[in-house]
């Protein structure tokens, strides 16, 4: 009886044991201004949980919020312009 489970053992390990790619980590890079937003975001709605919101609060979460979608939106932009075909904009 031929046992398999070596050869099958090592074809998936090298998938999960990995580094990242220089394109992916090229993405991360892209996205980390869109990352820091949501991190800022999340770090205001942590700071309002076990409290009612002060109008510093709400101003906190607005601005936070702001920020994520302007960040979204260049980068989107971004995105979008460097689909267009050159003289296209």
């Amino acid at each position: 009886m031929e046992h398999i489970g070596a050869v099958r053992a090592v074809v998936t390990a090298d998938e999960i044991d990995r580094e990242p790619t220089a394109a992916e980590l090229d993405a991360i890079d892209r996205e980390m201004p869109v990352i820091r937003a949501e991190v800022e975001l999340l770090d205001a709605h942590i700071t309002t949980l076990d409290r009612t919101l002060s109008e510093l609060d709400a101003r906190r979460l607005r601005r936070a919020r702001r920020r994520v979608l302007a960040v979204r939106r260049a980068l989107a932009n971004r995105a979008a312009g460097a689909m267009l075909p050159e003289g296209a904009a």
